[in-house]
């Protein structure tokens, strides 16, 4: 990490937080002394990333909660309240995503990742709001490059993720005068994350590397950095932000092996 802000005693809640980008940026919280609370579905994912989280020294709580269930998310709010105040940064991260062309696709399953990534972000970032510290809060979305450059085999994650970008702006504008900041990170190709194995095969990983211009894929590190930024003093003038981390334009280099890669394995060769 290069970006060496003290978060003590802030109260940072992660939700999606116990694996991938959100684990990461959970993890960069805790190692700056903050009060990090995570959710995410799965019991077993929550308390490894607590125990984990821990070893930090770090306060740490977890709670389980699908972002689909508007009641589920007011209620793991209530229980990290309880526990360490009011939200002074929310990280808005649950997703899901699979390879389909539109053609093939059900109405459930456009409607599930629809579910997860748009509706669960209005859930946790409504569901917050009452608990969000007045002023001084900041959100952090994670958004996705499909949210403006189209790509075969992402009809349903790019409709989503646009619709994330645009509510990340509207709560901007809306909130502002709360004192809340509103901003998203769209994360290029970040190696080693469940959501990029999806969506690459392993023989397009060279060519797709190459095509980033920084001639490299993201870490977890890389996005959490620009969690902490946005999240930090540093930034209290930027709201309604999307700000790619990308390697710089990573996605409009690499979209020829992504498509490749998605058309092996719906075909399942």
């Amino acid at each position: 990490m290069q970006i060496d802000i003290d978060f003590g005693k802030s109260h940072v809640f992660v939700f999606g937080g116990t694996s991938g980008i959100n684990y990461g940026i959970a993890e960069a919280f805790a190692q700056r002394c903050a009060y990090v609370s995570v959710a995410s579905r799965k019991r077993e994912n929550v308390d490894a990333a607590v125990t984990t989280l821990a070893g930090h020294r770090a306060q740490v709580r977890g709670m389980c909660a699908d972002v689909r269930d508007f009641d589920a998310v007011g209620a793991a709010f209530e229980d990290a309240v309880s526990q360490f105040g009011p939200i002074d940064v929310l990280i808005s991260g649950a997703a899901g995503n699979f390879l389909c062309e539109a053609s093939s696709m059900s109405a459930n399953g456009f409607r599930a990742v629809v579910d997860i990534d748009l509706i669960g972000s209005f859930n946790v970032m409504r569901q917050a709001y009452p608990h969000l510290r007045k002023p001084g809060a900041s959100i952090v979305n994670i958004s996705a490059p499909q949210a403006t450059v189209p790509m075969r085999y992402q009809a349903h994650a790019a409709a989503a993720k646009a619709g994330i970008d645009q509510l990340t702006r509207v709560l901007a504008l809306e909130w502002g005068a709360d004192g809340i900041r509103v901003n998203a990170i769209s994360p290029g190709p970040i190696d080693g994350t469940e959501g990029f194995r999806k969506l690459i095969a392993r023989s397009e990983l060279a060519s797709a590397e190459a095509a980033v211009p920084l001639r490299r894929f993201g870490s977890t590190d890389d996005i959490a950095n620009l969690a902490l930024f946005l999240a930090s003093p540093y930034a209290s003038y930027v709201s309604g932000a999307v700000i790619p981390c990308d390697g710089g334009g990573a996605i409009d280099s690499v979209k020829p092996a992504l498509e490749r890669a998605g058309a092996l394995m719906t075909s399942g060769t």
